[in-house]
């Protein structure tokens, strides 16, 4: 059970790469695709796109965004997004996965998310630290998605 006695759902799961590039001095992070979302909508589904977020001090260009895609709760985003970082700067980050249900007019809908990094635990952790340890390789991971620690929609 989570904070305030609510209990934590599992909203879906996301696939993410990594991979730190030495050639580029950059982290690649790539938003493969989603599974089993949370239906958020009247009709069913989903119109969900996906926020990764570099923290902390990592300014403006921390925050990047998918596309949206439409009505679904199976969404393959296949985009790849870049920070510049020194790689001994990468084990004090942590990267923040948010997955969200665009809706027109009114604020999105918070599906669920995960967080990866140093101070995460389990897959997540094993993820970044895999990422950390082999420069130049592609890591693929399946993420659970969870209905916690949302974060703002801006």
């Amino acid at each position: 059970p989570g904070k305030d006695g609510g209990e934590v759902e599992e909203r879906g799961r996301i696939l993410m790469s990594l991979m730190y590039s030495t050639q580029q001095g950059r982290l690649l992070v790539g938003v493969v695709r989603c599974v089993h979302l949370a239906a958020m909508d009247a009709n069913g589904y989903s119109d969900p796109f996906v926020k990764i977020c570099l923290k902390p001090d990592m300014g403006k260009k921390a925050k990047c965004k998918t596309q949206i895609k439409k009505k679904t709760l199976n969404p393959e985003y296949n985009e790849e997004f870049g920070y510049e970082i020194k790689h001994s700067e990468l084990a004090k980050k942590t990267l923040d996965i948010s997955v969200w249900d665009y809706d027109i007019g009114k604020s999105n809908d918070y599906i669920g998310g995960c967080q990866l990094g140093i101070t995460a635990k389990g897959e997540r952790l094993k993820h970044w630290y895999e990422c950390l340890k082999n420069k130049d390789k592609r890591i693929e991971r399946w993420h659970t998605l969870y209905n916690e620690n949302q974060i703002s929609s801006d």
